[in-house]
């Protein structure tokens, strides 16, 4: 066999198996199967890129025809920070899938009910600091020897009288 059918050949299995893997009901086995492909991608990638060629720099005597293309390398390389994005995706749903497991009946309530208490505490305190403010300020308003500037309520409903009957035809 050559190196490039024994690629091929592992390519063939990594797919395979992954797809195979793949098709079970449990998160685990979804994440090794879906690793095997992304392994098998990254062989069809290099398998597609062609022969080998010398280093991707132009300079005086270096045939272009001789050059290797980069772009594959590049490919591979965006594919491998893909795959492992989904895996950390993947370990963080597998994670939350067994937390919720292990709570039972309750399922996801137990963060619900300390964000109720939390919340109930947070606005049994801001009332309190309300009413501590208003008598707060009351207590200020009385200890204050100074008089209001503008006219009393007496002289206000005076004129308020006088407009209405003005009003009047």
């Amino acid at each position: 066999m050559t190196g490039s059918l024994t690629l091929v050949v592992l390519m063939a299995v990594l797919f395979g198996a992954g797809i195979t893997i793949m098709l079970e009901r449990s998160l685990t086995r979804v994440l090794i199967g879906f690793l095997l492909v992304g392994n098998a991608v990254n062989i069809l990638i290099y398998l597609m890129s062609g022969a080998p060629g010398v280093a991707p720099i132009l300079s005086d005597g270096v045939d272009e025809d001789a050059i290797s293309d980069p772009l594959p390398q590049a490919f591979i390389l965006t594919a491998i920070v893909i795959n492992l994005g989904i895996t950390a995706f993947m370990l963080a749903l597998i994670y939350r899938s067994w937390w919720l497991a292990q709570l039972g009946d309750k399922g996801d309530l137990i963060d619900d009910e300390a964000e109720l208490v939390e919340d109930a505490e947070e606005a049994a305190d801001l009332i309190r600091s309300s009413a501590a403010d208003d008598r707060a300020i009351q207590e200020l308003i009385d200890a204050s020897d100074e008089e209001p500037e503008g006219p009393d309520d007496d002289e206000l409903e005076l004129e308020a009288s006088l407009r209405d009957r003005e009003d009047r035809p």
